[in-house]
């Protein structure tokens, strides 16, 4: 990338999270209030559970605005520095975890997972780091697992526990696709192992202090607190009810971050250039390792969902919904944060990059 098309995120939001002021002919920055993209939100305004919207362009924030209530009992609004569950949205710095300590040269992307988890059962022999990452292990899905009816919340660790006593995988490792919390949940688990350190330290440590990500954090219930808290709600007989934790909540690698519209512009302006992980490792998330039947998603990379010049994942987890979606040829990201169970905000997604994509073509 030539260096005057370095996003430039980190530096308008450093300075007090302004709208930039300068824009290009081709792409003209829009200040709030924006008629197109309010009516695109309007089910999220008012004194309802709401939505974080934010639109980068070169970097810059061109639309970053606030809708309805982060938490509805005390009318508190959601701001671009509210910070939600980003539930699978976290796989991406799961990922990026791993690739920092293969970079480091702490572990390769085909060691054999049972290399660190070494009391996985023997049907695990064939798993490797690399099937964890694309969704191609055939490990057991840890919620099928869970006693029915259970309500106490697991943990990373009680998804390995769950696994050791399942000696058969769903399929080959590495024949096809199939979408897997177990296999992140472990790979959290495996950052622990190889760094030393707990998955959260280390994502803090490696990931969210040195881009600035002030307010970003795996939370873990009575050790950390999430600042500027979104709450996440269900409808319920007619009211919105709070509905922010499940019983898989807890769990970090697969959804347990939280982060906000501005610290997820700092991570967006990172995925550009080196200053987290060197070109070849950055750019493994973002290769196709293997094909899927999704919609949207003929490729997965690793935490990443990959269409032509596409990349995204969403998030959904009891009382929030999320998606980020960048187009990194056109140097654009939307990412929409909400707390609610519904609707899937991808699609609102797509219409508002497509603002922007019918100038930049």
């Amino acid at each position: 990338m030539h260096p005057a098309r370095r996003p430039r995120a980190w530096f308008h939001l450093l300075c007090g999270g302004l709208l930039a002021a300068a824009h290009t002919a081709a792409a003209p920055a829009l200040t709030p209030p924006d008629p197109g993209i309010d009516a695109l939100m309007a089910r999220y305004d008012g004194q309802v559970p709401g939505a974080a919207v934010l639109v980068l362009h070169d970097g810059v924030p061109v639309f970053r605005r606030g809708y309805g209530l982060a938490v509805v009992e005390d009318a508190t609004p959601v701001t671009p520095r509210s910070n939600f569950r980003l539930a699978s949205v976290s796989k991406q710095f799961t990922a990026a975890a791993i690739l920092l300590l293969a970079q480091d040269g702490t572990l390769t992307l085909d060691d054999p997972v049972r290399r660190w988890l070494p009391s996985l059962p023997a049907a695990a022999d064939a798993v490797t780091l690399r099937h964890l990452l694309s969704h191609t292990s055939g490990l057991l899905d840890y919620e099928d697992l869970m006693p029915s009816g259970s309500t106490a919340q697991v943990h990373d660790a009680d998804v390995l526990r769950l696994l050791e006593g399942q000696n058969r995988t769903l399929f080959a490792p590495g024949s096809t696709y199939r979408y897997s919390n177990s296999g992140y949940a472990l790979l959290a688990l495996v950052v622990g192992r190889a760094s030393g350190q707990d998955f959260a330290t280390f994502l803090r440590q490696r990931i969210f202090l040195p881009l600035g990500m002030a307010g970003t954090v795996a939370h873990q219930d009575g050790v950390d607190a999430v600042t500027d808290r979104a709450y996440g709600y269900s409808p319920v007989d007619g009211h919105w009810q709070r509905t922010d934790q499940s019983p898989t909540s807890a769990v970090l690698g697969d959804g347990g971050l939280y982060s906000s519209l501005d610290d997820l512009a700092r991570w967006d302006a990172a995925l550009y250039d080196d200053r987290l992980l060197q070109t070849p490792w950055r750019q493994q998330a973002f290769t196709p390792a293997t094909r899927t039947d999704e919609p949207d998603v003929p490729f997965y990379g690793f935490g990443w969902r990959l269409n032509g010049g596409a990349q995204w994942h969403s998030g959904e987890s009891i009382g929030f919904r999320n998606v980020i979606l960048r187009y990194p040829e056109r140097h654009l990201t939307v990412i929409i944060l909400t707390n609610r169970d519904g609707p899937e905000p991808y699609p609102l997604a797509l219409k508002i990059a497509q603002r922007w994509l019918d100038t930049l073509q």
